[in-house]
């Protein structure tokens, strides 16, 4: 029988690292009433501590949500250019299916 893995959230992670951290429960405690394993619990925690400094540096921060902005932006250029072309090609298949139709009719067919 293989155990299936259960993905948490940042969210979660740093919920279970603030039960620890600032409500003093033993590390074995979180673990077993959330069902990880101590050493994963100790990796998230050394993630965590590792990039702590970014919480305080404004500068990295804000780099990263104007990096972020240019992204949304430049998506949003292309999501707007292909809405564009998707017009156009509508309206070239209606122009020949109105020259279709025309041409049938003209033929009898309709």
């Amino acid at each position: 029988m293989t155990k299936r893995k259960i993905h948490r959230t940042p969210e979660q992670k740093a919920a279970l690292l603030r039960e620890h951290h600032l409500e003093k429960k033993p590390v074995s405690d979180v673990c077993e009433a959330a069902k990880v394993q101590p050493s994963l619990f100790y990796l998230w925690q050394k993630q965590f501590f590792a990039n702590a400094a970014l919480a305080f540096d404004k500068e990295k921060r804000s780099s990263r949500e104007t990096e972020l902005q240019a992204e949304v932006a430049a998506l949003k250029a292309k999501l707007a250019d292909r809405e564009a072309t998707i017009t156009r090609k509508d309206g070239v298949i209606a122009e020949i299916s109105g020259e279709y139709v025309a041409l049938k009719k003209a033929r009898g067919d309709l």
